[in-house]
C-alpha cells in the first residue's frame, strides 16, 4: 500500500472549469466564463486560492493599465472600486551616489506614459474582482493550495488535487489531519503566478518550453508607507535606475503615491546578477537613503513589506501555453511588460482569452482537449502587441549593461512603436538566471550599512510586517534535492548566496557546532517569492506549496 492510499481516499468534486489562483488572470477568466455562460447554458466554475483570503498573496507595485478592465467590466468607472488614484505626474530619474537627474518625458517612448493609468493595491483589486466573480456564481475557495495535477489514463489533465492539511514535520497525520480534495473539470486553467509549482510540472511534462527562449526573472521588494501629508502627492509615479546598483546589475525602483497619505516604494533587481555577495533586500534598504528618495519617508511610518519574483523573459520566453485539458494564464505564462513594470492588464487579457477558448470548446461538446487556438490568439491579441514592442529591452540591458543597454532599449522601443520593426530582430536572453553567478572568490564582497530601524530595516522585522505565518510542525515545503551539492557548490564555491538573495531570512549556513557548516531552512519565514527556486546556482531548491492558508497575509499590497 502506498503512502497516499494509507491516508485514505480523497473526496472528489466535478465541475466544468477549475482555475488555480485568484489573481488578475484567474479572476478575469472566471468572470468571463460566467459572462458567456450566463447568456445561455449553466456552467460551474471553481477558483482555488492558496492564500488565506483572496489578495493575501498578491504583491505588485502597482500602476494598472485599465485597458483589460474596460473590456471585462465596462461599467466599472461608475462604481465604487479600488481604482481611486489616477496618475497625474510621471517622473523618470537617473540616480548617482549623491545626486539625481530627471529625464525629460518627451524622450520616453509613448508606451512608457502612465497617464490614464491608476495607482492601486492589486490585492484590493483582486478582492473586488472576487466579489464580481462570486456575484456571477463563481465558487472561490481560499486557503486551499493546489498541490497535484490530475491526469487520466491518456495523460490528459482532468483537474487538480488540494494538499492534505494536518501533516506533521515527520510526514505523519496529526490530530488536525484533513485529506485533500480532488477538483475535476472539463478544463483546468493554471494562474498560480510566477514560477508556480504546478506550472513547472506541466511545462516539464509536456515540454512546453522546448521552442521558447529561457525564462528570465527579477525580484521585486516593496514597502507601503504612511507619509507626512505635506510630502504626499496623490497620483505621482516616479521610476528610477542607477544607484545603488552598479552598471552591470539590472534593476530599478518605483515610488507610487496612493490615496490616504500612502506611498508604495519598491525596488527590483534582475536575477541575472553575477556577484554572489549581492543582497537585493539590502540594496533596497540602501536605495531609500538616497537624497532624492529619503525626504519622502522622513517622519513617516512603514506599515507593510513583501517580496515577489517577477517574470522578465517577455515575448520570446513565453512557453507553449496549452496542454491536453487546459492552459497556463497570467504570470504562469510570463506576460509582464518589463520596461513598463506592468503585467496585470496582460494577465487579465490572457484569462479572458482562455475563457473564450474554453467556452468555444465546451460549446462543441469537448472536454480535456487541447485549446490549440489559444497559443496563436495571444500573439495576435493586445498581449502580443504589447510584449513584442519591448522584446529586446531586457536582453539589451543584460548584454550591454545599464547605461548603454537602456539607451539601445529605448531606441528599439521607439522604432517598434513608430515603424513596427527592430534593428535587432528578436534577441536571445542567453543564460538562465541560475547560471550567472560567479564564484565568490572572483567577486568583491559588499559591506551593507547596519539598518537604523527608522528608514532602513532588517529582514526579520520586515517579515513580521508581511504577516507571514505557517504551521510550524508541517513538512518543509522548500525541497533541497541534493544536500551534498548544496554544501560543495552553493556554500563552498558561491559563499552561500541563498542567505542574501532570499528577502525573508529563510536560509542560513550555520557555521557553529560539530556538523558545521549546516544548511538551515527557516521555512516559517517564507513569503512565497520563489527566488530560491530561480537563483540557486544548481537549481537544487524546489519550491512547493505549503499547507493551504500559509504564507504572507498582505493588507493593501
Amino acid at each position: 500500500m502506498s503512502e497516499q492510499e494509507a491516508l485514505g481516499e480523497r473526496e472528489s468534486m466535478e465541475v466544468d472549469v477549475v482555475i488555480v489562483g485568484a489573481g488578475p488572470a484567474g479572476l478575469a477568466a472566471a468572470i468571463r466564463l460566467k459572462q458567456i455562460a450566463n447568456e445561455g447554458e449553466e456552467l460551474s466554475v471553481v477558483v482555488l486560492e492558496k492564500g488565506s483570503e483572496v489578495g493575501a498573496h498578491i504583491l505588485s507595485g502597482a500602476v494598472i493599465d485599465p485597458i483589460a478592465l474596460d473590456q471585462l467590466l465596462p461599467e466599472w468607472r461608475e462604481e465604487d472600486t479600488p481604482l481611486k488614484t489616477a496618475v497625474t505626474d510621471d517622473h523618470f530619474l537617473v540616480l548617482g551616489p549623491a545626486g539625481s537627474m530627471r529625464l525629460p518625458n518627451i524622450f520616453m517612448p509613448k508606451l512608457m506614459n502612465n497617464h490614464g493609468n491608476y495607482i492601486v493595491s492589486l490585492g484590493n483589486v483582486c478582492r473586488w474582482l472576487a466579489e464580481k466573480a462570486e456575484a456571477l456564481g463563481v465558487e472561490i475557495y481560499p486557503g486551499f493550495a493546489a498541490a497535484e495535477v490530475l491526469y487520466d489514463d491518456e495523460g490528459k489533465v482532468v483537474g487538480v488535487a488540494t494538499g492534505d492539511m494536518g501533516i506533521s514535520r515527520d510526514g505523519t497525520p496529526n490530530a488536525m489531519f484533513t485529506r485533500g480534495m480532488e477538483l475535476r473539470g472539463k478544463y483546468t486553467l493554471i494562474g498560480e503566478g510566477v514560477r508556480g509549482s504546478l506550472a513547472k510540472q506541466l511545462i516539464q511534462r509536456f515540454e512546453l518550453d522546448k521552442d521558447s527562449d529561457v525564462p528570465k526573472f527579477g525580484i521585486g521588494l516593496k514597502e507601503l508607507w504612511e507619509v507626512d501629508p505635506a510630502k504626499h502627492k496623490p497620483g505621482l509615479v516616479q521610476h528610477s535606475f542607477g544607484w545603488p546598483l552598479d552598471g552591470k546589475t539590472g534593476g530599478g525602483s518605483f515610488l507610487y503615491h496612493l490615496e490616504d497619505n500612502q506611498v508604495a516604494v519598491g525596488f527590483v533587481v534582475h536575477l541575472n546578477y553575477e556577484n554572489p555577495w549581492l543582497s537585493p533586500f539590502d540594496e533596497f534598504q540602501r536605495f531609500k537613503t538616497h537624497p532624492a528618495i529619503r525626504d519622502t519617508f522622513e517622519g513617516g511610518k512603514r506599515i507593510s513589506y513583501g517580496a515577489r519574483a517577477i517574470t522578465e523573459g517577455g515575448y520570446q520566453s513565453v512557453p507553449k501555453l496549452t496542454f491536453p485539458g487546459g492552459a497556463l494564464i497570467g504570470c504562469s505564462a510570463g506576460f509582464v511588460n518589463v520596461p513598463r513594470i506592468k503585467g496585470s492588464h496582460n494577465a487579465m487579457f490572457s484569462g479572458m482569452l482562455a475563457a473564450e477558448e474554453v467556452m468555444a470548446a465546451i460549446g462543441r461538446g469537448e472536454a480535456h482537449t487541447e485549446l490549440t487556438n489559444f497559443d496563436t490568439a495571444w500573439r495576435e491579441s493586445p498581449i502580443g502587441k504589447d510584449l513584442k514592442k519591448v522584446r529586446n529591452a531586457k536582453p539589451l540591458w543584460s548584454k550591454y549593461g545599464t547605461w548603454l543597454g537602456i539607451a539601445l532599449g529605448g531606441l528599439d522601443m521607439w522604432t517598434n512603436e513608430l515603424f513596427g520593426f527592430s534593428f535587432f530582430g528578436t534577441l536571445k536572453h542567453g543564460k538562465r538566471d541560475s547560471e550567472t553567478l560567479k564564484p565568490a572568490k572572483d567577486c568583491k564582497k559588499i559591506a551593507y550599512p547596519k539598518p537604523d530601524g527608522v528608514l532602513t530595516f532588517d529582514k526579520l522585522s520586515s517579515v513580521f510586517l508581511s504577516n507571514t505565518n505557517h504551521a510550524e510542525d508541517q513538512p518543509i515545503h522548500l525541497k533541497v534535492e541534493d544536500p551534498v551539492l548544496q554544501k560543495t557548490s552553493e556554500h563552498d564555491v558561491f559563499a552561500g548566496p541563498s542567505n542574501r538573495y532570499c528577502p525573508a531570512g529563510v536560509y542560513e549556513w550555520v557555521e557553529e557546532g560539530a556538523d558545521a557548516p549546516r544548511f538551515q531552512i527557516n521555512a516559517q519565514n517564507c513569503v512565497h517569492c520563489k527566488t530560491c527556486d530561480i537563483k540557486d546556482p544548481n537549481r537544487n531548491i524546489n519550491w512547493t506549496v505549503p499547507e493551504g492558508g500559509g504564507g504572507p497575509n498582505y493588507p493593501n499590497m
